[in-house]
């Protein structure tokens, strides 16, 4: 059986956190070849006992694959990397940049690739890393539409859908636009919990009641069960690299002059968050602030 699910191709993946860790995992579990690398030694051996192959640097994996992820914390990392590439003379390689960066950044990274004679995707990722776990998943891919049609395979082995937006860029507006509604989405979640429970309602009974009903979002079903049980450790995406999300968003929407009310007012939640040292934790963690703002402490139900 095992080897039934083998030779279905090669893949490296560059970047092995919470993100890339579950998509090289998945991946590897589908019958892929898969090749990664982090600077992370912890995350590395993580990676190692699912069946990923790995890398001594980026270099030593570009060398080993056709097609590179890179999901990757900052735009730094991100150019590191493709200059490492570039500057090596590998035989054409497909790049497929999944992080959420400023697009001014990818097409910087996607010119330096580009003199070397290797192409590069912007293609972001829509989902937790809970989703990503379970490959709940979708992908705005855009780019080289050929590239994106013959990645479609390696795509759902670890995804639902990779959607083809067009031309390169596009992908990430399309990000922007779902982040801002989960910027907004998770705040509004953590206030109805919050609400609910100093109301005197027990924070289970919400959540099993407003799942059912118009109020609720994927986001409410992602996150709440954390909200529930007042417990952030179990992290699908960090109050740290969301600060970094949502300072691009917020940039791109200035930039063509876009107003944000609800996004804007969402920020200073997560900005508390960050201030009060929960950076390392979920984004739902957002439920204590507003907990601590509203005078609530569980228990004392009225």
């Amino acid at each position: 059986m095992v080897a039934a699910k083998k030779n279905k191709g090669t893949v490296g993946v560059i970047g092995l956190g919470i993100m890339g860790g579950a998509f090289a995992k998945n991946l590897a579990a589908a019958g892929w070849r898969v090749v990664g690398y982090d600077i992370s030694a912890a995350r590395r051996r993580d990676a190692q006992r699912a069946g990923v192959k790995i890398a001594a640097s980026a270099l030593d994996l570009a060398e080993k694959v056709p097609t590179i992820l890179t999901s990757l914390p900052e735009p730094q990392a991100l150019m590191d990397t493709v200059r490492v590439l570039a500057a090596a003379k590998l035989p054409r390689k497909a790049i497929v940049e999944m992080s959420t960066f400023a697009i001014s950044d990818k097409k910087k990274a996607k010119g330096v690739l580009r003199k070397a004679g290797h192409a590069m995707l912007d293609c972001p990722v829509s989902g937790t890393g809970s989703q990503a776990r379970n490959r709940d998943l979708v992908f705005y891919a855009s780019g080289d539409s050929a590239i994106i049609k013959r990645l479609t395979p390696m795509f759902e082995a670890f995804g639902r859908h990779a959607y083809d937006v067009g031309a390169f860029g596009n992908g990430s507006k399309m990000k922007y636009v779902a982040n801002l509604l989960v910027a907004i989405n998770n705040v509004a979640s953590a206030e109805a919990m919050v609400l609910g429970m100093k109301a005197g309602l027990p924070p289970q009974l919400i959540f099993d009641l407003i799942t059912p009903g118009a109020g609720n979002s994927r986001v409410f079903e992602l996150r709440a069960p954390m909200m529930v049980k007042g417990k952030y450790n179990d992290v699908t995406m960090k109050i740290d690299v969301w600060d970094k999300d949502m300072r691009v968003i917020g940039d791109y929407a200035r930039k063509i002059k876009v107003k944000t009310p609800m996004f804007n007012a969402s920020k200073p939640i997560y900005l508390k968050a960050k201030k009060s040292g929960f950076g390392a934790q979920d984004t739902a963690v957002v439920c204590a602030v507003l907990e601590k703002m509203a005078k609530f402490k569980r228990g004392k139900a009225r």
